[in-house]
C-alpha cells in the first residue's frame, strides 16, 4: 500500500512534468498508518457530519492525498490521476475544496491549512458541547500534515497559540520534518526548537525518529489521541525516499526524471512499466479499508434517528445549524430608525442588529481581533468560548488577524456554524490571504470591518483605509457591503443571513452618519441589488447622477440640495455593493444608471480605482489620491476636499463640459 502511494505520486508528477514528488513519497508510511488504522471516514458519503477531518496543509504534496482518495474508493479514478495538473481535471496542482471529493479544504498557501484545522477542531468542540445530549452526535478528530514551511509562516504561530489556549484536544498535527525546503537545507532559516515552542503554546508533543517505523507512528498517534491537549507529532522523514534524489532539494519541487523513477521502482521491487500500475490485490485491500467507515456511519445514523425520536427540539436545532437557517420570525426583532432620529454610526447600528440576529441564529459564532467594543460585535446571551465553556459563541482571538482569518475558514468548512470575525478595515490586509481563500472556496464567512474611512479621525493615516475598498473589490466571489446609514445596515444583515454562496464583508463607519430620507427614492432593502435610487429631483427629470457609498452618500444628498438651489436636477444613487450590482440584469442596472444620463459623478473616501466601470466615458470620481491625516474626522474630510460644496462644484463643471461636448460642432464654433 505504501509503495503504491509512492509510485502513483512519482508517475503523476512525471506525466505532468510538474509537481512535488518527494514529500508524498516520504509521507506515504505515515499517511497509510493514519488512514488505515485511525481515520474515520466513508467514501460513500464525503460530507457525513461526524467524519474525521484530514487536512493536507502541505498542499504541494497533493498527490499524497489524491493517491489515498483513489485507493480507498472515493469518486476519483486512475484517469483522474493521469490528468494531474491538467486543464479541467479533478486533480489540480494543490487540493481544492469542492473540486475533488474528499478534499476538506483548499491548501497551498502555507500555514493556511494549519489555521483551517484549528477552526475545524474549534467547531467540533463547540458543537459537541451544544448537541451531545444523551446521544453522541459530534465526536471526531482533525488530523493535519504540516510541512516545515507551514510552521515557518506566522499564521500557524497565531493559530497554534489559540489552539493551545482553547485546549483543542482532538487536533493532531503531524510535522513532516524532512530538513529540506526549496532553497536547500532548512538549517539555513529554521533553527528554533519547534516542539519546545509548541509546548509553550500548551500543546502535547512527541517525536517519531524514523518516518518508516510504522509501529512508532501508530504509537505516537495513540499517545496523541489520549492527551487532552492538541498534539504536535514530529515525524523525521527523508524526502524522495527511495529515489536516487532522496534527501535532496531536487526531490522537492520538480519531476524526478525517467531514470530516477525507474531506479526508485526497482528499489521498491515494483514493475517499471506500465506507469500508474497498482496490483489488483493492493487495490482490493485499500477498498476494504475504505468500506469500514460505512459501519461507523450507520451507527451514527442510528444515534441521529434516536435524537429525532426522543428530542425533536434538539433535532430541529441541529438541522437549522446544518442549514444555517434562523428561527422563524427572526426579522420581527430587527431594529428600525426614523429619518428624524439622531445620527448613528453604522458600526453601532450593526451592533444592535447583531444582538437581535444573535438570538435567532444560535449557530452564528464569532468575535474580534481584540476590538470587540470598537467593532460592536458582542453576541447576546452567551459566554466566551473557552476550554471550560465550549458552548460559548463569543470568540476572543486576541491581536491575531492572520490566525483569525484562517480559523474562520475552518469553522465554515466544518459546518454547523457560521463564523464572523471583526477588525478595522485597514487591518483587513492582515487576513487578506485567508479571505482570498474563503472567496476561492465560496465559504459563508462574514467579515465586519469598521473604521472604514478617513472619517475615523484622530488615529491618523496608519489607521485610515485608503486603498482597501478597491483592493477587496478586486477579489472574485467576495461581496462588498458598505451601508450608508442604519437602515441600509439592517438591510445588509438581512441580505447576508440569506446569502451562503461566498464570503461577505461589511465596511462600517466609526463616525455618526444621518438617517437618510428615502421618500423620493427606493427603500433601503434595495441594497440587495447592489445599488438603487435613493433620491430623485423634486421636480423634473434628472440631468446628472451622483453615486456614492457609505458615509459619502449623505454628502451626495447634501450636494443634491445645493445643486437644486442652482437649478440643477440630480439623482442620488446609493451603491453599497459593486459585486451585487454587477450581478443584476442589464435592465435593472440601466434603470438605476440610465444610458441617457451619461453625466455621472462618483464620491467615495477611498482610491477611486474601478469607478470608471459605472461612470462611463463622461463620468468622474471624487476620491482620495493620498493618505489621510491625524485630525478630527470632519476636519479631515474638509481638508481633503470631500465636502458637499466640492461635489456640487464638480458636478456643475462636469455638466458644463458635457453640454459643450454634446453641442453640434457648428454651434460650438
Amino acid at each position: 500500500m505504501i509503495n503504491a502511494i509512492r509510485v502513483l505520486a512519482m508517475d503523476a508528477v512525471q506525466a505532468a512534468q510538474s509537481g512535488h514528488p518527494g514529500t508524498p513519497m516520504a509521507l506515504a508510511p505515515l499517511a497509510w498508518v493514519l488512514w488505515s488504522r485511525h481515520l474515520k471516514f466513508d467514501p460513500a458519503d464525503p460530507a457525513w457530519p461526524d467524519r474525521d477531518r484530514f487536512v493536507l496543509s502541505a498542499g504541494h504534496a497533493s498527490m499524497l492525498l489524491y493517491a489515498l482518495l483513489y485507493l480507498v474508493g472515493y469518486d476519483l479514478t486512475l484517469d483522474d490521476l493521469r490528468a494531474f495538473r491538467q486543464w479541467g481535471s479533478r486533480t489540480p496542482g494543490h487540493p481544492e475544496h469542492g473540486h475533488t471529493p474528499g478534499v476538506e479544504t483548499t491548501t497551498g498557501p502555507l500555514g493556511q491549512g494549519f489555521g483551517n484545522a484549528v477552526g475545524m477542531a474549534w467547531a467540533e468542540a463547540h458543537l459537541a458541547a451544544r448537541f451531545n445530549r444523551g446521544e453522541t452526535l459530534v465526536d471526531h478528530r482533525t488530523y493535519v500534515i504540516a510541512s516545515d514551511g507551514d510552521l515557518m509562516e506566522g499564521v500557524s504561530h497565531e493559530a497554534a497559540a489559540l489552539a493551545g489556549r482553547w485546549r483543542l484536544g482532538k487536533l493532531i498535527v503531524f510535522w513532516d520534518n524532512n530538513g529540506i525546503s526549496i532553497d536547500g537545507s532548512t538549517t539555513l532559516t529554521f533553527a528554533e526548537d519547534v516542539r519546545a515552542r509548541f509546548a509553550a503554546y500548551g500543546w502535547h508533543t512527541v517525536r517519531v525518529a524514523d518516518g518508516e517505523d510504522l509501529v512508532a507512528i501508530d504509537r505516537a498517534i495513540r499517545e496523541a489521541q489520549d492527551d487532552p491537549r492538541p498534539s504536535l507529532v514530529e515525524v523525521r522523514t527523508v524526502i524522495g525516499r527511495p529515489s536516487p534524489k532522496a534527501g535532496n532539494e531536487e526531490a522537492h519541487g520538480a519531476p524526478l526524471g525517467q531514470e530516477a523513477v525507474r531506479r526508485a521502482k526497482e528499489a521498491l521491487g515494483w514493475p517499471v512499466e506500465p506507469p500508474f500500475y497498482v496490483p489488483a490485490e493492493v487495490l482490493r485491500y485499500a477498498r476494504e479499508v475504505g468500506q469500514r467507515g460505512a459501519v461507523v456511519r450507520a451507527a451514527w445514523q442510528e444515534r441521529w434517528a434516536a435524537v429525532r425520536r426522543r428530542d425533536p427540539a434538539l433535532a430541529e436545532a441541529w438541522q437549522r445549524a446544518q442549514r444555517l437557517e434562523p428561527e422563524p420570525g427572526w426579522e420581527a426583532a430587527l431594529p428600525a430608525w426614523d429619518p428624524t432620529d439622531k445620527p448613528l454610526a453604522t458600526r453601532a447600528a450593526s451592533g444592535e442588529v447583531l444582538r437581535a440576529v444573535g438570538r435567532a441564529a444560535p449557530w452564528l459564532v464569532g468575535g474580534s481581533a481584540d476590538l470587540l467594543e470598537s467593532t460592536r460585535t458582542a453576541l447576546p446571551d452567551t459566554v466566551p468560548f473557552t476550554s471550560v465553556t465550549p458552548a460559548g459563541r463569543q470568540i476572543y482571538f486576541g491581536v491575531r488577524e492572520h490566525g483569525m482569518g484562517a480559523i474562520l475558514n475552518g469553522m465554515a468548512l466544518h459546518g454547523g456554524v457560521r463564523p464572523f470575525g471583526s477588525t478595522f478595515l485597514v487591518f483587513s490586509d492582515y487576513l487578506r490571504p485567508a479571505l482570498r481563500l474563503a472567496a476561492l472556496m465560496r465559504l459563508p464567512v462574514v467579515y465586519i470591518f469598521t473604521h472604514d474611512s478617513i472619517g475615523l479621525g484622530e488615529d491618523g493615516p496608519t489607521h485610515q483605509p485608503i486603498e482597501h475598498l478597491p483592493a477587496l473589490r478586486a477579489i472574485p466571489n467576495l461581496v462588498d457591503l458598505r451601508p450608508a446609514d442604519a437602515a441600509e445596515t439592517v438591510a445588509a444583515w438581512r441580505f447576508l443571513l440569506d446569502y451562503r454562496d461566498g464570503p461577505v464583508f461589511l465596511a462600517l463607519t466609526r463616525q455618526n452618519v444621518p438617517h437618510l430620507d428615502r421618500r423620493r427614492g427606493q427603500a433601503a432593502d434595495h441594497l440587495r441589488f447592489g445599488a438603487y435610487v435613493l433620491a430623485d429631483p423634486e421636480d423634473g427629470e434628472p440631468e446628472l447622477i451622483l453615486i456614492a457609498s457609505g458615509s459619502e452618500v449623505a454628502l451626495a444628498v447634501e450636494a443634491q440640495r445645493l445643486l437644486a438651489a442652482d437649478g440643477v436636477r440630480a439623482r442620488v444613487v446609493s451603491m453599497p455593493s459593486w459585486a451585487l450590482f454587477a450581478r443584476q440584469p442589464s435592465a435593472y442596472r440601466d434603470a438605476v444608471l440610465p444610458p441617457s444620463l451619461p453625466v455621472r459623478l462618483a464620491v467615495e473616501a477611498a482610491r477611486p480605482l474601478g469607478w470608471e466601470r459605472w461612470l462611463g466615458p463622461y463620468g468622474r470620481a471624487v476620491g482620495l489620491e493620498r493618505f489621510g491625516a491625524s485630525a478630527p474626522g470632519p476636519e479631515v474630510f474638509r481638508r481633503l476636499g470631500l465636502t458637499a460644496e466640492r461635489i456640487a462644484a464638480e458636478a456643475c463643471d462636469l455638466l458644463a463640459a458635457w453640454s459643450t461636448a454634446s453641442e453640434p460642432e457648428t454651434t460650438r464654433r
